[in-house]
């Protein structure tokens, strides 16, 4: 009786692989990169680099080193390496080398692209491991809502809608004044998922490198790297076997912030020519995790603009990006996108993309009961003795007189004036009618003025 041919982790079954992590390649063609590309980057690496050990090397491109050997090999027996002495009893302590021969070949596979690095993975494979850990899976509760939510004083109504907002993965839209939250809100949401996943350094596409780990979003869950060599130790020069793809990173689960400053161009690949290689748009980088588009409406590009170019994306869960040679492809939107502004959203938003965004919360200003309550709270993380009396004394004369609204930042932003003018009179921050007084007086504009 025969056995059923074993399908190798980066076959068909890779669309829905069991695997809870990307597979160690057992054959090239489990990496979906070729033989000359392996040489090339082996190659390019000892150009840049200088004189490698074996495991330096495998450490660079994060292959198995049976990967890296065995290229070494072939590259010795072409006479484009050579072994200039060694610093252990195995092969990973050879020092290789190129030779002239092989500087010839580096430069040549530098002018097509300067990438050295870990060897990338193809896209068909990142689409694989992006849907395989897409966060549609994440999902939370009343209770992780409310506990997630237990530094900030928000109303039923808002909890009720933030849970299926969040486990819905698909968009959330923030609005309402300045000042009560809408961005502790975003990054509070992100938080709350949790988890880690799997990032690939670097993505193949068309023979193009595009460069995906981002050390600014993406962020290495705590351990031991298996590929760090040990400190002198020769024979068992691995900290462990990896149990992984190292061509992938595990990091905690990405939050991706960006505001006034964003471009329409940041939204597409950004390629250099001098290094010929593309380095991935902020929507790639949040895959798997929350992309948080704060202040909406102040970036410098006009907000339909920026719209039109979301609508596809959130209804398909799709984007297409387009390389400089014009060739466009797909790749996965798989975020939660959370927008925020304090402008007026029918001035911002049209009726087709509003129908795209799921879910809407006004975020309101406090009212009195909650007012008091975030003070409280303000007042014992700055050891301050807390006063009704201050606070009815704030909604009295500044903002029932003055007509100011209360917003969710005052009691913080209040608070911090004292203690500074407490700390510049060298005296104890207390919620003396005065003091109070001084303060509201330094952080409120005056409107009173007459031209």
């Amino acid at each position: 009786m025969s056995s059923a041919p074993v399908v190798s982790p980066y076959g068909r079954a890779l669309e829905h692989p069991d695997a809870d992590q990307p597979p160690v390649p057992e054959s090239v063609s489990d990496t979906g990169l070729s033989e000359e590309f392996l040489v090339d980057l082996l190659l390019k690496t000892l150009y840049i680099q200088g004189v490698r050990t074996g495991r330096q090397l495998m450490a660079a491109v994060r292959l198995p080193f049976s990967f890296v050997d065995d290229r070494l090999l072939s590259l010795q027996q072409r006479r484009l390496v050579e072994v200039l002495g060694t610093s252990g009893p195995n092969r990973g302590s050879y020092l290789f080398d190129l030779t002239g021969a092989g500087r010839d070949r580096a430069r040549e596979a530098l002018s097509s692209s300067q990438y050295v690095g870990p060897a990338p993975v193809p896209l068909v494979q990142y689409r694989t491991w992006v849907e395989k850990q897409t966060i549609r899976n994440v999902h939370v509760t009343r209770e992780v809502v409310r506990e997630g939510f237990r530094r900030m004083v928000l109303s039923d109504a808002v909890h009720d809608v933030l849970g299926p907002s969040i486990n819905s993965a698909k968009s959330l839209f923030l609005y309402g004044a300045p000042g009560n939250g809408k961005t502790m809100i975003a990054e509070t949401i992100s938080h709350l998922l949790g988890g880690d996943i799997f990032v690939p350094f670097t993505v193949e596409v068309e023979g193009q490198m595009m460069i995906l780990y981002d050390p600014v979003y993406h962020h290495p869950v705590a351990g031991l790297n298996p590929l760090e060599e040990t400190d002198g130790a020769e024979g068992g020069w691995l900290k462990e076997s990896p149990t992984y793809d190292q061509r992938y990173v595990k990091v905690r689960r990405p939050i991706v912030l960006t505001g006034g400053e964003l471009t329409l161009d940041q939204l597409d690949l950004q390629y250099d020519v001098h290094t010929k290689m593309y380095q991935a748009p902020f929507q790639l980088k949040a895959n798997g995790g929350v992309l948080i588009l704060d202040d909406f409406g102040r970036q410098r590009v006009p907000p339909k603009d920026l719209l039109n170019r979301w609508i596809v994306p959130l209804e398909k869960r799709i984007d297409f990006l387009t390389l400089h040679t014009g060739g466009k492809f797909p790749v996965p939107f798989d975020c939660l996108l959370i927008i925020s502004t304090n402008l007026e959203p029918s001035h911002l938003v049209e009726e087709a993309f509003m129908r795209r965004i799921h879910y809407k919360i006004l975020v309101e200003g406090p009212n009195p009961q909650q007012y008091a309550e975030i003070f409280a709270r303000c007042c014992i993380e700055r050891d301050i003795p807390y006063d009704q009396a201050a606070v009815n004394h704030i909604y009295d004369q500044w903002y029932g007189q003055r007509g100011i609204h209360a917003r969710a930042c005052h009691p913080r932003d209040i608070l911090d004036h004292l203690v500074d003018i407490a700390r510049f009179y060298q005296g104890r921050p207390e919620l003396t009618f005065d003091m109070v007084d001084r303060a509201c007086r330094s952080y409120f504009l005056d409107d009173s003025r007459k031209e």
